[in-house]
């Protein structure tokens, strides 16, 4: 089984998922964490290209690096997993470029499925649950994360984008789940992270 979480600068995804795996892990089923962009050696050279802030690059060349990252994370991590019978859950995926690449930067979003759909190999999530919350209060959460990391000068690049931005973010997700709502489902972030837990297990296992 392949689960992706994604969403908005500082909704909690990172947090939700590595819970998720831990969750899952305690219940005797085999599952493992990763992330985008930045697993694996290739996929750390690109994070640090792609979200530093000191790097300007145009929307293409932006897009092109998270499918090379993305496809080799497919090629080397993902697909290797799945097929030794494992969950993957993954903290962002194919669907954060449609919308950030999309919605943000207004590149072509056919264009954009059809170029993720081949960097993926066809490889789409069993199941994604994307995180909504208000974007600004999203948004300092994730500047506040950055900075008691000591990241926000290395990785704050989207975190750096006006507000406006984040905002078609959080409607380009929205928009996004509403015409892929067999796979995707919305869930709300101002809830705990126990409660969501509870919903994604709800959703994927059912009474089990």
């Amino acid at each position: 089984m392949f689960v992706t979480i994604d969403g908005i600068e500082g909704a909690g995804k990172t947090t939700l998922a590595k819970k998720l795996v831990e969750h899952l892990n305690s219940l005797g089923k085999s599952a493992v964490f990763t992330r985008e962009p930045g697993d694996g050696v290739l996929g750390g050279v690109l994070r640090s290209v792609l979200l530093d802030p000191s790097f300007q690059i145009c929307s293409e060349s932006e897009l092109f690096l998270f499918l090379a990252d993305r496809a080799q994370h497919v090629y080397e991590k993902i697909m290797p997993e799945l097929k030794s019978g494992k969950i993957v859950c993954c903290d962002r995926y194919a669907d954060s470029t449609i919308v950030y690449q999309g919605y943000g930067r207004n590149l072509d979003i056919d264009k954009l499925l059809e170029f993720n759909d081949f960097a993926i190999r066809s490889l789409w999530p069993h199941k994604t649950f994307i995180l909504d919350m208000d974007a600004e209060v999203a948004l300092k959460r994730a500047v506040k994360r950055d900075k008691s990391l000591g990241i926000n000068e290395k990785e704050g690049k989207f975190e750096a984008e006006s507000i406006s931005f984040h905002q078609r973010l959080r409607s380009g997700f929205l928009q996004w789940a509403s015409k892929n709502s067999e796979r995707i489902s919305v869930l709300n972030a101002d809830n705990s992270t126990d409660f969501l837990l509870k919903q994604i297990c709800e959703v994927l296992f059912g009474n089990e």
